[in-house]
């Protein structure tokens, strides 16, 4: 069977297995092979469960094709490492946890388990996924397929690296400060940060106090992107916060036009300045918008550093009140949970605030558009070890990440929805996104847009030279093949 296939849609796989056109036990030996023999070159497989993967395979060939078998029966998944997984181990990059098995799924985990996914494998991230890098210690670097010596970005690094790499047909992701759509970016997919609520944080509570984070897709097609995310959506018993139901399945919407919607193009950031070429990634795909009959005009948004100073706290005092012994975390985690102790009930509570003053101000100024078009990224992929220089000093690296990552920890302050189109290419033939963030609650007309963007466009063929060009190597890494211990009797409160 050839390995293209897992570079094929879901939707595709799906309907084959269902009609008994594809078999998934083949579909699933094809994916492992894969993995063994390309995944050396990017460890963006940390964890393979191929002995659970071919059993559940062999139970999705039996019951292919039966009445109330689920969408995506057979469909081989990647799942991150900050997601738990039933009686696979979840590291959470942190050599404290390094040998820690859930005997529970994360809620929308569990969705898609139920949709018929099967889950292979857990995918590259950094500790905690603190950094939009994918670089820990425990797990080592992520490489980018696009370029070895890049970063895929992060936290979802290694699940974009999988993905663009073709070793599996879909992978799960998680966003809580761009942790989809910077990894979109540098790796030439389409990652869709979901609005706060629309996917449950359960059994686990919010991240960081405010909900920062949300699960959500990140695929080469964008009706791919959709279907996983009416697999993943809706409230959960007991949710913090949560989205009103769409109108209609997402699946549904990337067959609508969008009509001639309104869109603000922001180049310009007070905390740094966009490279050249992520400005003309952005103004071309304003040029597009503009073909496909849609309005843009130039918008500036207001922000000051109380904003950034905010953000900060919050993230620091998210990460100091982890419940994993801070005295084995990385340099920079270890730092930035000791300023984050120092941080008083009161002092967090005014930047947390501050954060909803401020989304509160910038909803109110973006009201008048339909979406918001920028840069996803300050520039294009860093290269592995490009900051290692700064991992002792925590506020030194929050600066530098300021001046990389733009606005995309906006959306998450927001809780508005936003995406990374994979529209721009650098100098060097490395991708470039372009980032389109949407009224709140309001994945529906991102969808449409980016569907018609896509139909416009189509980035779905585009590969890394590195995954074509790559000959077989012996083995996965060492962490990748490691087999998972025993579970721990019970899994830490995260």
């Amino acid at each position: 069977m050839s390995a293209d296939l897992l570079t094929r849609p879901i939707r595709h796989l799906a309907d084959l297995i269902r009609r008994r056109r594809l078999s998934p036990v083949e579909l699933m030996e094809t994916c492992l092979e894969r993995i063994t023999a390309v995944d050396g070159r990017f460890n963006s497989i940390v964890t393979l469960d191929a002995d659970g993967a071919l059993a559940a395979a062999r139970r999705a060939q039996e019951a292919a094709g039966s009445r109330g078998a689920p969408p995506f029966l057979g469909v081989p998944l990647a799942v991150k490492d900050l997601a738990m997984t039933a009686g696979i181990r979840t590291t959470f990059g942190t050599t404290s946890l390094a040998n820690f098995v859930p005997d529970i799924d994360e809620e929308h985990v569990a969705r898609l388990r139920r949709a018929g996914f099967i889950i292979v494998a857990k995918t590259n991230v950094p500790e905690l996924g603190t950094l939009p890098i994918t670089e820990s210690r425990l797990l080592g670097p992520c490489r980018n397929p696009w370029d070895v010596q890049r970063t895929p970005g992060g936290s979802s690094g290694g699940a974009a690296a999988a993905l663009a790499a073709g070793l599996v047909p879909a992978v799960q992701g998680s966003d809580g400060g761009g942790s989809l759509r910077i990894p979109a970016a540098n790796c030439g997919l389409f990652g869709l940060k979901p609005t706060r609520g629309r996917v449950s944080s359960a059994p686990l509570g919010p991240d960081m106090v405010s909900g920062l984070s949300s699960p959500g897709p990140l695929t080469r097609d964008v009706t791919d992107a959709a279907a996983m995310l009416d697999v993943m959506r809706g409230y959960a018993l007991g949710d913090p916060h949560w989205a009103p139901d769409p109108a209609r399945p997402y699946a549904d919407e990337v067959t609508r036009e969008p009509g001639s919607l309104r869109c603000g193009l922001v180049t310009a950031w007070p905390y740094g300045t966009f490279d050249a070429e992520a400005i003309t990634a952005a103004e071309d795909a304003a040029r597009l918008l503009e073909s496909l009959g849609h309005r843009v005009e130039p918008l500036t948004l207001a922000l000051d550093s109380s904003f950034k100073d905010a953000f900060q706290i919050v993230w620091a005092a998210g990460l100091s009140a982890t419940p994993v012994p801070h005295d084995t975390l990385e340099p920079f985690n270890a730092g930035l949970a000791a300023i984050g102790r120092k941080i008083s009930a009161a002092g967090l509570l005014q930047a947390t605030a501050m954060l909803q003053l401020q989304s509160r101000a910038l909803i109110t100024a973006t009201a008048g558009y339909d979406a918001v078009v920028s840069p996803t990224l300050m520039r294009g992929p860093l290269r592995i070890g490009e900051l290692d220089h700064l991992a002792d000093d925590p506020a030194a690296m929050m600066e530098a990440l300021a001046g990389y990552v733009g606005l995309t920890p906006l959306a998450n302050v927001t809780g508005q929805p936003s995406m990374s189109l994979p529209l721009g290419s650098d100098s060097d033939g490395l991708p470039l996104g372009v980032m389109v963030t949407g009224r709140p609650a309001d994945e529906a007309t991102l969808l449409r847009l980016a569907a018609q963007a896509q139909a416009a466009v189509d980035w779905t063929s585009r590969r890394p030279p590195a995954t074509t060009s790559a000959t077989t190597t012996s083995a996965t890494t060492t962490s990748a093949t490691k087999e998972p211990a025993a579970c721990s009797s019970t899994p830490p409160s995260l």
